[in-house]
């Protein structure tokens, strides 16, 4: 049986060639009138690049599936709407289901409902292409009220173009109309109103569709770090403590410590940026070297302006240092400039105020400051 088996594996699968074995220990995985299943397989490798195991497994989950013709409709009508092939592939892997979807009873309005809201053609197909499982919704029940929600948070939403960023990120969100309004509730309780609930919802959705004690955690770690409901970063705190586990957050608590900071100014840090805790441990111990030891700040310095810490040390920081150390060294500064406010002007002005502003020296501190972007393959090509 299993030379038999084996040698099965290897036929190629038609309907013009099929034979099914059964043993008294198995039943066969198609029915005992193969052709119609078989075409149904084919069409789905075929026309959907599922692997054949991957089409069988399909057929398995769907077993009232007998023929190709659903899928072959469903793939015509996505076709019609601007779909490309890889999207409509795309589609029927995030959400197989769609292939034995009646077209016209349920796929239509679906579609025509996203259509409506300003998706269409090549950008509908992508959104679905990732997106496709939202279909499993109901039209009227949850798609179209909790839609109907989220535009109401979302302002300025111009185009939709928000919305479709949320749904994109997690279109849980419209699962439970009951639950996304009571946890908006919740985090309108907690002082996220307005445009911050509309940012919060922009970067972290799954905030609005999380289990109601799931959110309350969260509220909680954020208070435990320091931060109370009428402070303008409490949002910012939530949003960190939604990313990061419990063991990271202290970890990196710890790393501020091992440079000096005690627990109040590493608190008092956080207040200032809550975002400086996603920032990795290995940017954070680069940075925090580089300020105390290269530039030699006072330390009480970065317990006030923290952001520093979250600035690219390659592309800004490091860069601008050695323009600033060629230009003392040079004495083309009347007046020593702080660096750190060197660090916080924009590119332009930089360039401007900096290097273009000196032309007799302008190439040598261009190539001080762009030398190591010439230098990496990577931002060549970038």
């Amino acid at each position: 049986m299993q030379s038999l088996n084996s040698y099965l594996r290897k036929l190629p699968l038609s309907s013009k060639n099929i034979l099914v074995v059964c043993s008294p220990f198995s039943s066969p995985s198609l029915s005992s009138n193969p052709e119609p299943k078989l075409a149904l397989i084919d069409y789905l490798v075929t026309s959907f690049n599922f692997s054949e195991s991957q089409a069988l497994s399909i057929i398995n989950r769907f077993p009232r599936a007998k023929s190709p013709d659903n899928p072959r409709a469903v793939f015509l009508f996505l076709q019609n709407l601007g779909f490309s092939t890889a999207d409509i592939q795309s589609t029927a892997r995030v959400f197989p289901q769609i292939l034995f979807t009646n077209v016209e009873k349920t796929l239509t309005p679906k579609f025509k409902f996203f259509q409506d809201l300003g998706l269409v053609g090549s950008d509908l197909g992508k959104f679905m292409s990732k997106s496709s499982s939202i279909l499993t919704n109901s039209l009227d029940k949850k798609l179209v009220p909790s839609v109907d929600i989220l535009k109401k948070i979302l302002l300025n939403d111009e185009n939709n173009a928000a919305l479709f960023q949320v749904l994109s990120r997690d279109n849980r969100v419209v699962q439970s109309e009951s639950k996304l309004s009571s946890n908006i509730a919740f985090l309108e309780s907690c002082g996220i109103v307005g445009s911050q609930l509309s940012q919060l919802l922009k970067r972290q959705p799954r905030l609005f569709c999380s289990a109601e004690s799931s959110l309350k955690d969260l509220v909680s770690r954020a208070f435990n770090l320091g931060f109370s409901v009428d402070s303008r970063m409490f949002v910012h705190a939530l949003y960190t403590v939604s990313c990061l586990s419990d063991a990271t957050i202290e970890r990196r608590l710890k790393l501020l410590r091992s440079f000096g900071y005690s627990g109040d100014e590493c608190m008092e840090m956080l207040k200032a940026a809550p975002a400086l805790l996603r920032t990795s441990d290995k940017k954070l111990k680069q940075g925090m070297k580089f300020f105390l030891f290269t530039v030699k700040l006072k330390k009480e310095v970065l317990v006030g302006r923290p952001s520093f810490l979250m600035y690219s040390l390659e592309d800004r920081v490091i860069p601008r240092y050695r323009v600033i150390q060629i230009m003392k060294s040079k004495r083309l500064l009347k007046k020593e400039p702080s660096f750190l406010r060197t660090v916080k002007l924009t590119e332009d002005v930089f360039l401007e105020k900096y290097i273009s502003k000196f032309r007799d020296h302008a190439e040598e501190l261009l190539v001080a400051y762009k030398g190591h972007m010439l230098d990496s393959p990577e931002k060549q090509g970038s």
